[in-house]
């Protein structure tokens, strides 16, 4: 047996197996080593290499679009200067948690999870793995099954039919399959889409094409900030490392918090304080309400930051510009849009969205029946109603997704703590309560979601089937006990029973 495959197979069987070995990966490791020493563990991951998002996206200008000191991990202070953090940035934080902490040995990368199935007479999941490297498939077991993948499409990025773009003399290129060799110097570029991705390429290319056009269908919501924050770097230069990081995550949290908060109580008077910030970054005279008024309220959609105005600058310089129009199709030189213009362009970048995918597209089954996704609740942001012994972690979309990891691999490792104390096999949520009624998993008017959210289980309509955006709300309901009555709990392997069959919500 090969090297590799001596490595692959060293882990027959492990109590908790991670799928994903990107920040929220890592999160968990770390709890369950300092919270559950005891506890044997390993991440697989399909990439050969930590990061997940921040290692597989590598388009000009990528950065956290929150910042770090809440985007961060809980246990490990962020002490760099700049709060909007550059993707080199994170992952080299990222590689000094994992080194720091020992999760080197817990590491199994270029292995792809295909198939998980639970047996309730072993109280065990037996999980298809398969080695990127040669492609061979082997089973492993594990007692708790932990999904960290997110929930992107790690294959491929969303680009809709353009007509005629095979007509196109130029370079066409999604920001998920950015290729290492493309030169843009010099180059008219186009980028197609209005969102967080299209407003980091805009300024980032700029520094080096001729000129680049951030093409919309329509505007997003796009707010300057900071990208250094002066309050946490003050108290990183009065304060311990760890006391100041605490001190500035929690502030943070609680200051998004009220922005959303107020945006969603208060949502024209937010809507006129964006508009006036942005017209102070912009020319005078320049055309704010086409290019940057939306026709929906702040936070309906995802709000974009741009760090230092960037982007505005690269307006206001003449290096960029904005145009809010319809494609008609592809041209040989460019895109004819809608008004009659044709846009210029060397390089087409398509910035039009990602595809979501539950899981990293891992087919669960209990007892040899498939689980269908759609037809479950989940279970305190963090279970999926019917199947034992399964937990993720998703983070939010209105504030940086770590905040709730951090919460979700916390409330884990206290459960699993409470079962060892009670000498319980599995644990599995039942939704049997008749008047729950189920819903989208995320409630947010956003192309991309829309399109994937029947992939998804079902927030439900009350009790901890509710799915929250409230740090506050989830810091109390996850930070409590764990004893719940919709958890269903057996002592040993021998009594376990097939989890109830879910009706489709």
């Amino acid at each position: 047996m090969s090297a590799a495959a001596e490595v692959a197979r060293s882990f027959d069987h492990v109590d908790v197996l991670i799928v994903g070995a990107g920040i929220s990966g890592i999160d968990l490791g770390y709890h369950l080593k300092k919270q559950q020493p005891g506890r044997t563990f390993v991440i697989v991951d399909g990439r050969d290499a930590i990061g997940g998002t921040w290692d597989l996206f590598r388009y000009p200008g990528i950065r956290s679009d929150a910042d770090m000191q809440s985007f961060g991990l809980g246990f490990k202070p962020w002490n760099k200067d700049n709060a909007i953090a550059d993707a080199h940035e994170i992952l080299d934080y990222l590689h000094e948690a994992v080194t720091e902490n020992g999760l080197d040995q817990h590491l199994r990368l270029g292995h792809k999870v295909l198939r998980a199935d639970f047996s309730s007479d072993e109280a065990r999941w037996t999980v298809t793995l398969q080695r990127t490297s040669d492609g061979e498939q082997f089973d492993v077991t594990c007692g708790v099954l932990f999904s960290a993948a997110g929930y992107y499409d790690y294959a491929g990025g969303y680009t809709p039919r353009f007509e005629g773009r095979e007509d196109f003399r130029g370079v066409v290129v999604h920001p998920q399959q950015w290729p290492e060799d493309l030169d843009y110097t010099g180059k008219k570029v186009v980028v197609i889409g209005s969102g967080a991705t299209a407003v980091t390429l805009l300024p980032s290319m700029a520094e080096k094409a001729s000129h680049v056009t951030m093409l919309q269908r329509s505007p997003s919501y796009v707010l300057p900030v900071p990208r250094k924050d002066p309050i946490a770097n003050t108290l990183r230069r009065l304060l311990p490392d760890a006391t100041a990081y605490r001190i500035s995550r929690r502030f943070n949290a609680r200051r998004q918090g009220l922005i959303l908060g107020f945006s969603r109580r208060y949502p024209q008077q937010m809507r006129r304080l964006i508009r006036k910030v942005n017209a102070r970054a912009l020319p005078e005279g320049y055309a704010v309400d086409t290019h940057f008024n939306p026709h929906y309220n702040p936070w309906d959609q995802r709000l974009c930051v741009v760090p230092d105005s960037d982007m505005f600058k690269a307006i206001s310089s003449g290096t960029a510009s904005v145009v809010t129009d319809r494609i008609v199709r592809f041209t040989e030189h460019g895109i004819l849009l809608k008004s009659g213009a044709e846009l210029e362009a060397d390089v087409i970048v398509t910035a039009t969205g990602l595809n979501m995918l539950p899981f990293g597209g891992m087919a669960l089954h209990v007892e040899g029946r498939a689980v269908e996704l759609n037809e479950h609740f989940i279970y305190k942001s963090m279970m999926v109603s019917g199947v034992p012994n399964f937990a993720f972690a998703l983070g939010y979309t209105t504030n940086a997704w770590t905040l709730k990891v951090d919460l979700v691999v916390d409330h884990l490792c206290r459960l699993l703590a409470h079962m060892d104390r009670h000498g319980y096999a599995t644990v599995t949520p039942v939704a049997d309560d008749p008047s729950l009624t189920g819903h989208p998993f995320l409630d947010m008017d956003t192309a991309y979601i829309n399109r994937a959210m029947h992939l998804f289980p079902q927030r439900g309509s009350h009790g901890p089937w509710t799915v929250s955006q409230d740090y506050a709300l989830d810091r109390a309901r996850l930070g409590g006990p764990v004893e719940d009555r919709a958890l269903h709990f057996t002592t040993a392997a021998v009594d376990a029973q097939p989890a109830p069959t879910e009706a489709a919500a």
